[in-house]
């Protein structure tokens, strides 16, 4: 009965710890897009979301997490999280909802869309008013990516 119960109290903390919705660090070098399968290197242009069933999906480009998302069968709703690199700060994530996106054609980014997002909506004008390009919300840039 003793073993009973132990079994039944690890498998409690076994679904707990398993239903963990958090987001998990990008290995850098290791890790895979899930949209067009190249390693993720480039920690200036990384994104990631994750289900609230839990599910990781890392991409090696914004522009490949925006392609992903603009297929009618991806529900953001069902996202707990949807992350993008901060181009300022190298490998460091913010929420896609809060950042400025910029597409200016002196930012080179993996897959050729030259888009980039900040985390500081000053700063994203300071580049645009220094190298050019536009600036788009998270709104506008699901827009400008969205399928035909």
């Amino acid at each position: 009965m003793r073993y009973l119960k132990f079994g039944a109290m690890v498998l409690v903390v076994v679904i707990f710890t398993a239903c963990n919705v958090e987001p998990e660090a990008i290995n850098y070098g290791e890790d895979q897009c899930d949209f067009c399968k190249m390693g993720v290197v480039d920690k200036s242009h990384a994104a990631q979301y994750v289900t609230k069933k839990g599910k990781q999906y890392k991409f090696d480009a914004i522009e490949c997490l925006m392609r992903e998302i603009a297929n009618p069968e991806i529900i953001l709703e069902d996202m707990a999280y949807v992350l993008v690199a901060d181009y300022q700060n190298p490998g460091q994530l913010i929420a896609a909802s809060e950042a400025t996106f910029i597409i200016c054609k002196k930012i080179k980014s993996p897959m050729g869309a030259y888009l980039s997002a900040f985390s500081d909506v000053k700063e994203a004008q300071k580049a645009i008013a220094k190298l050019g390009g536009v600036a788009y919300d998270w709104s506008g840039i699901q827009n400008k990516f969205k399928k035909k």
